[in-house]
């Protein structure tokens, strides 16, 4: 596994759309439940052990069964048919060859991922946000064919396997990704001080690397087994937000 590479996809940089989603935190301040860095604090860690658990579960599983077509399709920095990083698989991946379409395991997972997510504007949005993924990191590396517009974790972890990462990395960027958007967000929304944002972040950094070592190692569950923990104030707060005419950010 390559740290640069992991950097690389992690960076909220990357020209993926990321900066135009607020992870539901622009919805929550309106309602009044975020007003402060205490309650972005609370965001933060709640929206982790919810939403993040999922996409890193969905991210790890997803690399680990598109890293097959990778190997065919490029190479690949893991080698061997075995992915490291927790949940080790033999034979080159869950599953079998994603060619030419979405397929498959990961079939399966996009359609989890749906169910996970009762929300229509959120749905919405994590297409969206896999959509755009996926046409940055195609200009980077040869991602393997997982549909026009997956959810944004099956989408990442497609993609980390192109980029020869294994499914512990694709796990901790998507953990990673659930608390970074939203804090970036608040700097923004509540004009918050930018380096206390992301002191938070950094607090939050044990926690989201213990999220992603249990998601990598979940990889050959099946999907019904992968974990489904909901925030029904945020799927709540999204279609209220998908409403209104003025807003800063998308979702």
């Amino acid at each position: 596994m390559s740290l640069a590479t992991l950097l690389v996809l992690a960076d909220g940089r990357l020209p993926a759309g990321g900066h135009a989603h607020s992870g539901g935190l622009e919805a929550a301040v309106a309602a009044g439940r975020v007003r402060d860095l205490g309650g972005l604090d609370g965001f933060l860690r709640g929206r982790l052990a919810t939403g993040g658990l999922v996409a890193a579960a969905f991210a790890a599983a997803a690399c680990a069964s598109a890293h097959a077509c990778v190997v065919g399709i490029g190479g690949s920095a893991i080698g061997g048919g075995t992915i490291e990083g927790g949940g080790a698989i033999e034979g080159g991946g869950i599953g079998g060859c994603i060619k030419g379409g979405i397929d498959g395991r990961i079939g399966e997972l996009d359609d989890g991922m749906d169910a996970r997510t009762p929300s229509p504007a959120l749905r919405r949005a994590s297409r969206a946000q896999g959509r755009a993924l996926l046409r940055a990191a195609r200009a980077m590396w040869p991602v393997p064919a997982v549909g026009r517009e997956p959810h944004h974790p099956v989408a990442l972890g497609a993609v980390a396997a192109a980029a020869g990462l294994d499914p512990l990395s694709a796990a901790t960027a998507a953990a990673h990704g659930t608390v970074t958007g939203p804090a970036s967000a608040a700097v923004r929304l509540l004009g918050l001080d930018p380096y206390a944002a992301h002191a938070l972040i950094a607090a939050l950094a044990p926690e989201c690397d213990r999220i992603a070592a249990d998601a990598a190692g979940r990889v050959a569950d099946p999907v019904d087994a992968l974990p489904a923990a909901g925030a029904p104030l945020l799927d709540i707060g999204a279609e209220h937000h998908a409403s209104w005419e003025v807003r800063l950010f998308a979702s």
